[in-house]
Order: structure tokens, then C-alpha cells, then sequence
């Protein structure tokens, strides 16, 4: 019997313990009122690279973590339609220059002709009808030479539609920042539309964080945030709160604290101020505090 008494005071004093320390752990890792702190990863808007036009895949010029400025040819592909149309386009508008200066020619032959068979007529020299049908022989050349010069600017357009198509076959960056993905190789088939990379803009990354329901109340758009990463631990990141969802998830898995999964939270988007000379990348776990009662002291957060 004595000894039932010790083991269950052995227990008892054990449960306080715990529970002590329960307390103490968790006071420790609160943060003062006014301040929420959140985890997540960085992400950022992303975008693909893709072909406007089918053709084989000849060169891609980056690899996954390059860094791209805008403009940057990061692709080629060839098409041998495209090539062949474009040949065919030029030869065409060839021919049409070809044909105008003939009928440009033959207008100007024909205007003379016409003005000198006036002439003739003031003097008397040949009949009217001969006169008149020199007017319309020049009308008929000034027709056949505008029709000429339409010809051209036709030749002209289907020219300019195939150069075009073949320079949208050269892929460039449409914005600077990091490539993410290489989604093909050289030497595949895309379809229209096709991507070939994806580039993130390090200029305007973010934190994705979920926010408990209990707590999300205190949380509106604005509010002033700060972002650590374990890089830079010393050195925290300005943010704003900009995006709040509207509905409630259970806590996603890449959670890091287990205790946290499942509770119903909300999904919190901290767009960062800046990132100094691109420090910080897609993926870097991050570690947020959020400032929802003004005048709060910046604390680190405390897991």
C-alpha cells in the first residue's frame, strides 16, 4: 500500500512537471500582444515562357537558377513551313515589284501618248475618237499600275506575317528574374503554346503564412509584417499584409509545427517591401511576424 502511494505521487509530481514546463515553453514561445507569428516558404509569381507558334526545339540557352534580364533570348526553334512560307512570300513580292514598274512604265507611256493625241486634236490633226481612246488607253495604265502598287503592299503584308512568325520562334524573356524550371530539351516537337521555362521575378516575392481562426480577426490588409529566413536570422525583411482568404482550410501539411496542422487557419499573403540584392529565393523557408496592434516592439518569433 505504501508503495501504491509513492508511485502515484511519483506520478503526480511528474504530470506537474510536465505540465509546468508545458506552461513555461509555451509562455516562452508567445510573443506580446499585438503580434502574430506565422511560417511558411517564399514563393513568387511565376511565368511560363512559351512557344506562340509550333516548331522543333533547337536551343535552350539557360538552366535552372540563371538569372535573366528582359529581353534575353532564353530559346530558338525552327519550322521548316515557316521557313519555306517565308521564301515563297518574298519571291511573291519580288514578282510584284517586277510587275509595277512595267505598268508604271506603261502609264507613263500612255499619259504621253494621250497628252500629244490632245494636242493633236486642238490642231485638227486626228478625229476626236482616236483622241478619246488614247484617254482611256492612259486611264486603263494608271488602273493596272495602282493595281501594281496594291499587289506590293499585299506582297509586302504576308512578308511581314511570316518574318514575324519566325522571330516569335526566337524565345525571350518578357521580364528579368530567376529560371525555375527547363521544361524541354533541344531537339522536341512543341505544339502551340508549348512552355519551355519559367522565370520568377525576384523583385516581388512573398510569404504565404496561415493564420489560426481565433486570431485571424486581428489581421486585415496593410498591417506591417516582418520575414526571417535562416540565412539571414540577424537581418529581417519589411512586408505587407496583402492578400487574406476568404474561406477557412485545414492547416497544410508543410506546416513545420505538427501541433498546428490541425487547426482551421487562413491563408495570409506577406508581400515582401523589397529583396536587396536578390538575397531571397523561391522555396527558403521563412519565418513571419505580424503587427496588428500599432506601437508593439518588433520580437523575433519563437517556435
Amino acid at each position: 500500500m505504501k508503495q501504491g502511494k509513492v508511485l502515484i505521487a511519483g506520478v503526480v509530481l511528474a504530470l506537474a512537471a510536465a505540465l509546468g514546463y508545458g506552461i513555461w515553453q509555451s509562455r516562452d514561445r508567445g510573443l506580446p500582444e499585438g503580434l502574430i507569428q506565422a511560417n511558411g516558404r517564399l514563393e513568387g509569381d511565376s511565368v511560363l515562357v512559351a512557344a506562340k507558334y509550333p516548331g522543333r526545339l533547337e536551343t535552350v540557352k539557360v538552366h535552372e537558377g540563371d538569372m535573366v534580364s528582359s529581353g534575353q533570348l532564353l530559346a530558338t526553334l525552327t519550322s521548316d513551313e515557316v521557313s519555306a512560307r517565308l521564301r515563297a512570300a518574298r519571291a511573291t513580292l519580288a514578282a510584284a515589284h517586277a510587275q509595277q514598274q512595267r505598268a508604271a512604265a506603261a502609264a507613263s507611256q500612255a499619259d504621253k501618248d494621250a497628252a500629244r493625241f490632245a494636242d493633236l486634236l486642238a490642231r485638227g490633226s486626228v478625229d476626236r475618237m482616236h483622241a478619246e481612246q488614247m484617254q482611256l488607253a492612259a486611264v486603263s495604265a494608271r488602273t493596272q499600275n495602282q493595281q501594281a502598287t496594291e499587289q506590293i503592299r499585299q506582297a509586302e503584308a504576308v512578308v511581314a506575317e511570316a518574318s514575324a512568325v519566325l522571330q516569335e520562334l526566337q524565345l525571350k524573356a518578357p521580364s528579368g528574374g530567376m529560371v525555375s524550371n527547363r521544361l524541354r530539351e533541344p531537339g522536341e516537337m512543341l505544339a502551340a503554346g508549348g512552355a519551355v521555362v519559367e522565370i520568377i521575378d525576384l523583385n516581388h516575392l512573398y510569404l504565404k503564412v496561415y493564420v489560426p481562426e481565433n486570431q485571424i480577426g486581428k489581421i486585415r490588409l496593410g498591417l506591417q509584417a516582418q520575414i526571417t529566413t535562416d540565412a539571414f536570422p540577424q537581418h529581417p525583411f519589411a512586408a505587407t499584409v496583402s492578400h487574406i482568404a476568404a474561406r477557412a482550410e485545414f492547416t497544410p501539411k508543410e506546416v513545420q509545427t505538427p501541433d498546428e496542422r490541425v487547426k482551421l487557419v487562413y491563408a495570409v499573403k506577406l508581400t515582401l517591401a523589397s529583396n536587396p540584392d536578390l538575397r531571397l529565393t523561391p522555396g527558403l523557408p521563412a519565418d513571419a511576424v505580424i503587427r496588428w496592434k500599432p506601437g508593439v516592439a518588433w520580437q523575433a518569433p519563437r517556435w
